[in-house]
């Protein structure tokens, strides 16, 4: 590890960055710098332009975006101290999409589909408390609270920690799941003896997972955490409870779901139907109507006479 690399590290831990963070900051400048083949610190804000029109056209998210171009403004305004104003290259304006959610009835599908315990346990558990696939994994076996009925999340998003309920059917499983596998510290391990299972290794796992459910929608740990939302605020939960539930810092990221639900949609009654309709009788069929007059648009329409 180079020292410049090695100060950048410094400097997001002493800010307590998140590790994914900090990765994610070192690779986007790891990648600016490659780019023009020189060291990152021999490089100016010009640099910086140019890089990121050269991403937008090789067409990379715009989250991807405005996250490189945050990882330079912190390399040049704190690693290397000089002054970057943040409104120089402002960040941008990311299109916003409806998450994909499933019904009831394929939620059952895709859980009834799963044979192995452990990912039963992982997938329904995602389902049952609309926990981020970090968090799951993070899960130790002291978190569930079986006498108050709760799961505690260590530092989830935000470095914030938060309780969500425990279903009791979902204790069920997590108690089944126990006495078969026995996990000591991490409530999911992988296979490296005292480590959780890695985010990569429970990706492939739901993929494999989707392909044999029989779904078309393919199923993704966070889409199950979009269901678990939608399914409460169309069971009445309000909206500022499903807001806690999810760690959400702002209450516009929650009111997403509200666009989502089909129920909410066909329980809100059209203008159209407090209209007073002219009976059927009263409407020409379109196969009765006159033709029209044929119209000749270089002539002018003849004058009419006037009457004496």
């Amino acid at each position: 590890m180079t020292p410049l690399r090695q100060r950048m590290l410094d400097d997001m831990r002493m800010r307590n960055f998140s590790p994914h963070t900090q990765a994610a900051y070192l690779r986007a400048v790891a990648g600016f710098a490659r780019h023009f083949g020189r060291s990152p610190d021999q490089l100016d804000r010009t640099h910086v332009r140019q890089y990121l029109l050269v991403l937008i056209g090789r067409r990379v998210a715009w989250s991807t975006y405005n996250q490189v171009r945050c990882a330079l403004h912190f390399f040049y305004r704190v690693t290397l101290q000089k002054g970057w104003p943040k409104e120089e290259i402002v960040c941008a304006k990311t299109p916003k999409k409806l998450p994909v959610v499933f019904s009831r009835a394929e939620v059952a599908q895709f859980l009834g589909s799963i044979r192995n315990r452990k990912h039963h346990a992982m997938c329904a558990t995602l389902y049952a408390t609309g926990l981020r696939i970090s968090e799951l994994l993070a899960l130790q076996v002291t978190d569930i609270d079986s006498r108050r009925m709760v799961i505690r999340v260590r530092q989830g998003k935000g470095r914030k920690d938060r309780y969500v309920m425990l279903s009791p059917k979902l204790l069920e499983l997590l108690r089944a799941y126990w006495r078969a596998e026995r996990p000591q510290d991490w409530l999911f391990p992988g296979q490296i003896p005292g480590r959780p299972m890695t985010m990569h290794a429970f990706e492939n796992i739901c993929r494999q997972l989707s392909a044999r459910s029989g779904l078309s929608k393919r199923v993704t740990p966070h889409r199950l955490r979009h269901s678990f939302a939608t399914h409460l605020l169309e069971a009445g939960v309000n909206i500022r409870i499903i807001q806690a539930l999810l760690g959400h810092r702002s209450l516009r990221t929650t009111a997403l779901y509200t666009y989502v639900s089909p129920e909410a949609a066909t329980a809100t009654q059209s203008p159209l139907d407090t209209l007073e309709q002219p009976p059927e009788a009263a409407l020409t069929p379109l196969a009765d109507a006159p033709p029209p007059a044929p119209v000749d648009l270089l002539e002018p329409p003849a004058r009419e006479e006037a009457q004496s």
